[in-house]
């Protein structure tokens, strides 16, 4: 199967703040991300300078390698990034794991379900 990840930045021409990326087969979107900056001062807290706002992939392509394109594309391995997971999404939370996320024991319920809870990830760079 042959994939294609398209990126896009936004903000100012010198420093761009937020980063889109789409993943593409056969002209049908599958997958998208997000990253800018961290929205919430608690996120600003944890020292990272960006947060991942969205990543999503079709599940009929899970495991095809898409997720760790589009996230390498919005996310840079400089980058001291923050993520928001669904605590009842282990497949999610495995996968920012296996990217140098760690749980930082800050957990919330979600703006639009509050009987959806989310918890923090942090990734420092090093």
């Amino acid at each position: 199967m042959t994939y294609e990840v398209r990126t896009a930045t936004a903000g100012d021409a010198t420093v761009p703040t937020q980063r889109i990326a789409v993943a593409e087969r056969d002209a049908e979107i599958i997958g998208f991300a997000s990253s800018g900056p961290p929205l919430d001062e608690s996120d600003r807290a944890t020292g990272a300078g960006r947060q991942l706002y969205t990543l999503y992939v079709l599940a009929e392509h899970h495991g095809t390698g898409i997720g760790q394109q589009l996230l390498d594309a919005v996310v840079t391995d400089e980058d001291d990034t923050v993520r928001w997971v669904a605590k009842r999404n282990p497949r999610a939370q495995a996968f920012y794991r296996r990217n140098g996320f760690r749980f930082d024991g800050t957990v919330k319920p979600d703006d639009r379900v509050p009987t959806f809870l989310e918890a923090r990830m942090v990734r420092i760079a090093e």
